[in-house]
């Protein structure tokens, strides 16, 4: 059979990722990119982009360790390689603070980051609301520095760009023989996935060069993240909210408590406001379907819902995706010998 034409439809972290595993796996495939928004507009140009897994409930947690250690595992190349500036990846250490002892003293990822242990009572000294710690080295994806340079790699793959909206997966059907649905919010509405809330997520972007370490409240609902140009507060976890204007209030206290963790930050300096919608569900949609219409068969992909985790496991499900494909291409394969006998 000819070349398999697949589309990937989402440009954020998730769609150009597997578009590129796609692309480095299946070199025999034509890989297109279909997207209404490009870096700077998409979800993941807000995110931190921290690797710190988050946990979903309903996978297995075997698997989110796979998919955390192959992520894990493919940035920590880029960071040690001439690439790493223009991939706005880099290691950064710090230490997750609690107020009370976390269930999992030792979380699942402990033997993936660099260097995790508990942290020391002089260590503990610097967060004096806070009872114990961990401290670790892991990365950091600068976004969108790390899309920059994902859509350059693509381009330089021959992945096709395409600035277009996909109401319908349907529409894609007479065009392309699979399709990649990485549409992260959108498959809201473009699968009708009732399952998928978003979960608003506000960030100040501060110039504070002296900041070097992350912090992290262990409840996730704190954190200070450096990156390469801007060190980024947060936050908020607003479920169900589709609201994407900044709120002032909100602004207010995510500084004073960013302050609380680490004072210095009252002198930052040109402080940025950014929201976004957190495509978040029980577990990451990962599964192929068969979509029926009329006789006729639309073979798809889903990878989205990665709620506030992406960056952690971007890498590994966007292999497990390709994986997918691969059947797909097998399947479509075997049909078109059946044709020819």
């Amino acid at each position: 059979m000819a070349a398999p034409k697949v589309a990937v439809v989402g440009a954020g972290l998730i769609g150009l990722s597997t578009a590129l595993c796609l692309a480095e796996a299946l070199p025999s495939c034509c890989v297109a990119v279909l997207s209404e928004q490009f870096s700077p507009s998409t979800t993941s140009d807000v995110a931190a982009g921290m690797l710190i897994p988050h946990t979903y409930p309903g996978t297995p947690i075997h698997v989110q360790k796979q998919w955390f250690k192959e992520t894990f595992t493919y940035l920590f190349a880029i960071s040690n390689s001439a690439e790493a500036s223009e991939a706005g990846i880099h290691l950064v250490s710090g230490w997750q603070v609690f107020k009370n002892p976390p269930k999992d003293e030792v979380p699942f990822w402990s033997d993936i980051v660099l260097g995790f242990r508990p942290m020391s009572a002089a260590e503990l000294q610097k967060f004096p609301q806070h009872r114990s710690g961990q401290a670790f080295t892991t990365l950091k994806c600068d976004c969108p520095p790390y899309l920059l340079w994902l859509e350059k790699r693509l381009k330089a793959s021959g992945v096709q760009m395409h600035t277009r909206k996909v109401a319908d997966l349907w529409e894609l059907h007479s065009e392309y023989d699979i399709v990649v649905n990485c549409a992260g919010i959108g498959a809201h509405q473009l699968v009708g996935d009732q399952q998928l809330v978003p979960i608003r997520g506000q960030v100040l972007k501060v110039h504070a060069p002296w900041v070097k370490n992350f912090i992290r409240d262990g409840d996730g609902s704190t954190y200070i993240y450096p990156g390469i140009h801007s060190v980024t507060l947060g936050g908020t976890r607003e479920k169900g909210s589709w609201c994407l204007s900044p709120d002032p209030g909100t602004t207010k206290d995510i500084f004073d408590r960013c302050c609380s963790l680490e004072p210095s930050l009252q002198q930052a300096q040109d402080i940025k406001v950014k929201v976004g919608l957190r495509p978040s569900r029980l577990c990451v949609r990962l599964q192929r379907e068969v979509l029926n219409r009329g006789g006729a068969k639309l073979l798809v992909v889903h990878n989205y819902g990665h709620g506030a985790g992406g960056f952690s496991v971007h890498r590994g499900t966007a292999k497990e995706a390709t994986r997918l494909v691969g059947e797909c291409i097998a399947t479509l394969q075997g049909s078109s010998s059946r044709a020819k006998l």
